[in-house]
């Protein structure tokens, strides 16, 4: 076997190592994950004993006590888990209804409060009907399973969500450059007529790049050519849209998609995945995606949805204020000469380019309190590895000073400054 240099790897290398077993190969893994920690580098799943917001309490690594830390890894961009008026809702449904459904939806686990949802999330997309999911993932991976074969064809952006390439396994894929019109037109039109199904399927807001799609223009190529539109937007509900509806509203393209797809664990502040569109494919998902069929049904807690989605419209004012803190942190790090891409939303990366480089400035910040998450391969190229940044409306201007501090001096010691 052909040892793994730790000093460059990533999380892939570890994924299908020839001539090792799945316990040998997760043994070697520990040797990987023993040295990031040996060097103040794992700094993934740390332990939090504070809720969501703006700082947060961590048990950093090689540390039993907590310390206070400026949170950017929510994505929890409104606040919303810790609103009060959503909590009430939580707490009044959990009273009324208990603490779980029992059963799968076709079988007795389908309440009055799943049919609310379902409603709710519909309109607020101007769709005719809903399905809900467990997770935002699995409203992508099981959808697509459900509705594209061997037969078909899906059309993939490169930098969808790993939970659209998981769905697409069984299918025939073809993907074209991020946000490439050319190329995706060229894909279109070679796959004319020589497949079942198309879908073209895309994010609205990138979670990676925090860039946004031209939705509107995508979807006249798909429709041109005999393709469905597919759009998963959950980095935009609740943060882009004059209203909080994502992309879809800010291109003017309702009724240009065919399928929306999202999460409620984001701007929404709770969990649980959705998929809206008209009333008989959804039908057909809901007597045919096994992972809706099977899967118990989510709690009642899913009511404080309701009320976030209410409140995107009653109270505007987090939506202004998360803004105002993206604005401020763009044009901080903009300033100190760092790269952060195109970046049109919460979602904000400082691209530094280089894995151990962006693992040392990841230990560096979380030294001087600031909690933000190194991206490298394979969520992004190698030549991509990033900090990534979620801003909320809760944060304060003294927060992302203390952000932009610490990155000014982090790139004193590290050179992370792209060239001008």
């Amino acid at each position: 076997m052909t040892k793994i240099d730790f000093h460059k790897a990533s999380f892939r290398d570890f994924e299908n190592i020839p001539g090792m077993d799945a316990f040998a190969t997760a043994a070697y893994f520990q040797e990987y994950l023993n040295y990031l920690r040996e060097n103040g580098h794992l700094n993934y799943r740390i332990e939090s004993r504070s809720p969501v917001g703006p700082e947060m309490d961590l048990v950093l690594p090689g540390s039993a006590q907590a310390t206070r830390c400026v949170c950017l890894v929510s994505n929890d961009y409104l606040g919303f888990s810790q609103h009060p008026a959503i909590k009430a809702a939580v707490i009044a449904a959990t009273q009324q209804f208990g603490t779980g459904s029992g059963a799968s939806p076709a079988i007795g686990g389908h309440f009055s409060y799943h049919a609310q949802l379902e409603k709710r999330i519909a309109a607020f997309y101007r769709q005719e009907d809903a399905i809900l999911y467990t997770t935002g993932y699995t409203a992508n991976s099981a959808t697509l399973q459900c509705l594209l074969h061997k037969e078909d064809l899906a059309i993939l952006d490169m930098a969808v969500h790993a939970s659209v390439y998981e769905g697409v396994y069984n299918t025939t894929v073809k993907t074209f450059l991020h946000n490439d019109l050319d190329m995706l037109e060229q894909v279109l039109r070679h796959a004319q007529d020589k497949y079942r199904s198309k879908m073209v399927i895309i994010d609205g807001v990138y979670s990676q790049d925090g860039d946004v799609a031209p939705v509107r223009m995508i979807a006249e190529l798909a429709h041109r050519y005999g393709a469905y539109l597919v759009v998963d937007d959950a980095h935009g509900v609740g943060v882009v849209g004059d209203s909080g509806r994502g992309v879809i509203e800010s291109d003017n393209a309702f009724g240009e998609v065919d399928l929306i797809t999202g999460t409620f664990s984001k701007a929404l502040g709770n969990i649980g995945g959705y998929v809206t569109g008209k009333p008989e494919i959804i039908n057909y998902l809901k007597y045919q995606s096994k992972q809706h069929l099977f899967s118990t049904t989510a709690t009642p807690a899913i009511l404080g949805i309701i009320r976030a989605i209410e409140l995107v419209d009653e109270e505007p004012q987090w939506r202004t204020k998360l803004w105002e803190n993206i604005t401020y942190l763009k044009k901080g790090l903009s300033e100190l000469g760092l790269d952060i891409g195109t970046t049109a939303s919460a979602v904000i990366p400082v691209k530094i380019g280089d894995i151990p480089k962006t693992l040392e400035a990841g230990r560096l910040l979380l030294r001087a309190g600031i909690y933000a998450n190194p991206i490298m391969y394979p969520a992004v190229s190698k030549k991509n590895a990033r900090i990534r940044m979620n801003v909320m409306a809760t944060h304060t201007f003294a927060h992302l000073d203390r952000v932009l501090n610490a990155f000014d001096e982090i790139n004193t010691r590290l050179l992370i400054r792209k060239n001008l």
